[in-house]
């Protein structure tokens, strides 16, 4: 390779990562944005029934503050649909910044639960699938990549390890199934 190749190499590579510093991503260890994640690949799926979603976006809406989240630390929405039927899937994450830490608790729609599941729905096999609510959810949710509390415009990768229940309505026939919720994704700002 010629020196001018070589340096022009690294004069790309260094303005890639000053870029990357300038903007407030990620610091020595990690870096801001999905990594690779798929834009779809959440999947709730038991024996038949599959229902995969993606697409996801986060926003600072609010919805499920936490009451000992520290000044500028604002609760996420995430919302995403299902990439094999019609359906939606919508998060609520209480600590933005403590999921770029560790992982939480994943569990439904009730105050004090880190990572809530607020809605999943979808449509698979000629039935339509929605949360049973009565039934609790479980697992945990991790991220990668994540900066700014969730709302650097690079986004990042969220990890889903988890178990809930869903409504099965086929026709007139209505059941209980009890699925798993899990994959790593891209989410991208708002």
């Amino acid at each position: 390779m010629s020196r001018l190749r070589s340096r022009s190499r690294i004069s790309a590579g260094t303005a890639v990562l000053g870029g990357l510093l300038a903007a407030g991503c990620g610091d020595s260890a990690d870096s801001c944005g999905p990594g690779g994640a798929p834009a779809t690949g959440l999947v709730a799926n038991r024996d038949a029934v599959t229902l995969t979603y993606g697409n996801l976006v986060a926003g600072r809406n609010n919805d499920c503050p936490a009451s000992d989240a520290p000044a500028g630390v604002i609760s996420l929405t995430i919302h995403g649909t299902q990439s094999d039927g019609s359906g939606q899937l919508t998060l609520c994450i209480a600590r933005p910044d403590l999921l770029a830490k560790q992982a939480q608790a994943l569990g439904g729609d009730v105050a004090g639960t880190p990572v809530r599941v607020i809605d999943i729905a979808g449509t698979a096999t000629n039935c339509s699938f929605d949360l049973d609510r009565s039934q609790p959810v479980t697992g945990s949710a991790t991220a990668s990549g994540l900066c700014g509390d969730g709302v650097d415009p690079a986004g990042f990768a969220l990890v889903l390890d988890g178990a809930l229940a869903l409504t099965r309505t086929c026709g007139q026939a209505v059941d209980s199934l009890s699925v798993t919720l899990r994959g790593r994704v891209a989410v991208a700002a708002d």
